[in-house]
């Protein structure tokens, strides 16, 4: 279950994250073996929720700048999330520390891309990218709890996201024309999401926007007051999910990616749904979610 309410803290529960997929590395001391105990991250911070099992908490630590990005914590959070996998988690949720979410690029990192060539721009920006990319295709739902004010990429970041939950006053923008620059490797991400017709308003003009109209163009997923507010949003949100199949909840993801876009008079849909479904009917957690309603008890997940 995703979800399940602990009454207790669970003392064997490890941290889920990225590192569950790295082998325990084994060196030979006085004839016993040892595990060497992986880095943690300089840029985010990792955590276990503290009532929903299995669910990881990844928080942006970088307050004193707005959580603004550098490469080092782009690929931090492109190996978290390339890390996790349905053995290892049922959900993340991603948040900053402090009061913003993300303020978009480092100022510091920005001036070094001043006197980068073309082809370092083009591996910096594939790392974004590729982080991006991983948010959006983790093998769990990703939520993206928006503490504060996305910018740039930090937007890019939420439009990611499966679901975004945001404070009634973060502010967002795409404000890279104010910059003299272009929202280029964020566009696939945020024209998906919001669509091509707010994206030619909103990347054209740089203008920042309200909550409110983050939820009117489809970014975000619910508005709140404030963050207690948003915390039990969260909760109720991962309380759902909870009773939910975290393999057919995956399943939902590629479905969607899979028919997005598609017309059904195209046979090639027809055939993927089809098969699509007669998969999960047969699959083990098919077979046990069809049997638990059959027999009225809960499913074992």
């Amino acid at each position: 279950m995703l979800g399940r309410v602990l009454r207790r803290r669970d003392t064997n529960r490890r941290t889920i994250n990225s590192h569950y997929c790295m082998k325990r590395m084994v060196a030979e001391t006085s004839g016993k073996p040892t595990i060497a105990q992986p880095k943690p991250f300089k840029y985010i911070s990792e955590a276990p929720h503290k009532i929903f099992k299995n669910v990881i908490v990844l928080t942006m630590n970088r307050p004193e700048i707005h959580n603004a990005f550098n490469a080092e914590m782009i690929k931090e959070l492109l190996q978290i999330f390339s890390g996790i996998t349905l053995e290892n988690a049922r959900a993340v949720v991603l948040t900053g520390e402090g009061k913003s979410f993300s303020a978009g690029a480092d100022a510091n990192w920005m001036k070094k891309m001043v006197d980068y060539t073309p082809e370092q721009n083009i591996e910096d920006a594939q790392y974004l990218f590729d982080m991006l990319k991983a948010i959006k295709h983790c093998q769990v739902p990703v939520i993206a709890k928006v503490n504060g004010s996305a910018l740039g990429g930090g937007a890019g970041v939420v439009a990611a996201a499966d679901i975004a939950f945001t404070v009634n006053n973060a502010v967002f923008g795409f404000t890279e024309t104010k910059l003299g620059l272009i929202p280029a490797t964020i566009s696939p991400f945020v024209v998906e999401k919001i669509g091509a017709s707010q994206s030619r308003r909103l990347f054209l003009t740089g203008e920042r926007f309200n909550a409110m109209d983050g939820l009117r163009y489809g970014l975000v997923h619910g508005v709140y007051e404030d963050q207690t507010m948003l915390e039990e949003a969260i909760f109720q949100l991962l309380k759902e999910m909870s009773s939910s199949s975290v393999e057919a909840m995956s399943s939902c993801k590629n479905l969607i990616e899979g028919v997005k876009g598609r017309s059904t008079h195209d046979d090639n849909v027809r055939n993927f749904v089809c098969s699509e479904i007669a998969r999960v009917r047969t699959s083990p957690y098919g077979q046990e979610g069809l049997s638990a309603f059959l027999e009225k008890r809960r499913p074992k997940w």
